[in-house]
């Protein structure tokens, strides 16, 4: 009895919260639950109607809206990532000629967060499993994973909507195969004789994807109208920065270019979330840095490059037997957290005699080694 006490008390919360500025709201700014059911006008999805006379489609419908409603933070972070997001989405849909409600797949599939993964092992805003983002083009390895771009993983998205209608001609379907696969959808339209989106039976998964994406395009038409009153300060700003190409003759401490860059690794991560671990591989690469700041990064750039390539060592270990991570860190004088960040190594990580590891050391350090190791010699 105490418990479903606090879960009607939860819901009249829910039916009646305060904005996303924290004013209370007065009066009717936000109608019960149910009435946000009253949907009247035709819905349709990329031009294609949703027959919502059908009672069990309508009921689909509204489950999946209903669940939205419910969890109002998400919808309110989905809102206020919307910005950040969705107007590089949009241009690329519209320069490709593709219906502009593809744009709600991506909050639908991330919540719009660069790094979030499923347990199939899919990334990114697209939620790509590995095999598709390389069909389509994307760069994924355990250096570079441009499923965490937007422009990256958007583009191969396009490509991969633009192969699905071609296969189905009709978005719906596209957005059925895009959930569950060409192939497994293929089979159902065969085995059932049926070519209709709502009139298939799939997985459970697939036939609420859509009616997923439908509830948010309702939201996102009319956030008013669901008790969503967000002003212009409440919505994150778009990401302002520059882009720069840059040529790295072998792997670059990301740190390095923060510092031509006037600001912090973090800002260099969260600018570029493709890019994984601490360090840029060798070869060319796109990034972005933050505004006003490509003035003059390349010289910078080359300069920092100049100085830490010229106030270190590089010298290749070969394990021995009875070595361990700590003991080799130790001896060079290094932190262990950066010899493993140096041979891309975990904590777990087993080595075994004959194994070659990459130390740097400082060049004063290094010396000063030298010269210990030359006196402590018969």
């Amino acid at each position: 009895m105490k418990s479903m006490l606090c879960f009607i008390l939860f819901g009249l919360m829910i039916v009646s919260p305060s904005n996303a500025s924290g004013e209370e709201f007065k009066g009717d700014h936000l109608l019960p639950l149910i009435a946000s059911l009253g949907l009247s006008a035709p819905l349709s999805f990329c031009g294609e109607r949703v027959p919502t006379e059908n009672q069990e489609i309508k009921e689909r419908l509204e489950k999946e809206l209903l669940l939205a409603l419910w969890h109002r933070p998400q919808v309110i972070l989905w809102l206020k990532r919307s910005r950040r997001y969705l107007p590089t989405i949009e241009k690329m849909l519209q320069e490709y000629g593709l219906p502009d409600d593809l744009k709600y797949l991506a909050i639908a599939e991330s919540a719009l967060r660069p790094h979030v993964s499923s347990e199939r092992g899919a990334i990114g805003f697209w939620q790509f499993i590995r095999e598709t983002g390389l069909k389509y083009g994307l760069t994924i390895n355990e250096r570079i994973d441009e499923r965490r771009n937007v422009i990256s993983s958007t583009e191969a998205a396009i490509r991969y909507f633009l192969d699905l209608f071609e296969k189905f001609g009709s978005w719906t379907l596209a957005a059925a195969a895009y959930n569950m696969g060409d192939e497994g959808l293929e089979t159902e339209i065969q085995e059932q004789e049926v070519s209709d989106y709502f009139h298939l039976y799939l997985s459970i998964e697939t036939q609420r994807f859509l009616f997923r994406i439908i509830s948010i395009k309702l939201i996102f038409s009319s956030p008013e109208q669901f008790g969503f009153f967000l002003s212009d300060e409440d919505y994150y700003p778009p990401i302002e920065c520059e882009m720069i190409q840059l040529n790295c003759l072998q792997d670059i401490p990301i740190r390095i270019i923060a510092h031509a860059a006037n600001t912090h690794f973090k800002v260099i991560k969260d600018l570029n979330p493709e890019v994984r671990g601490h360090y840029l591989p060798k070869g060319d690469h796109e990034l972005c840095i933050p505004q006003g700041m490509a003035k003059g990064f390349h010289d910078r750039y080359q300069d920092l490059v100049e100085k830490w390539r010229a106030s270190r060592e590089e010298v290749i270990y070969i394990v021995k037997k009875g070595d361990n991570l700590s003991l080799i860190a130790e001896n060079f004088g290094v932190p262990l957290a950066s010899l493993l960040i140096w041979n891309k190594l975990d904590l777990k990580a087993c080595i075994y005699p004959g194994n070659r590891l990459i130390v740097y050391r400082e060049k004063t350090h290094a010396a000063e080694t030298d010269e210990i190791q030359s006196s402590e010699s018969p």
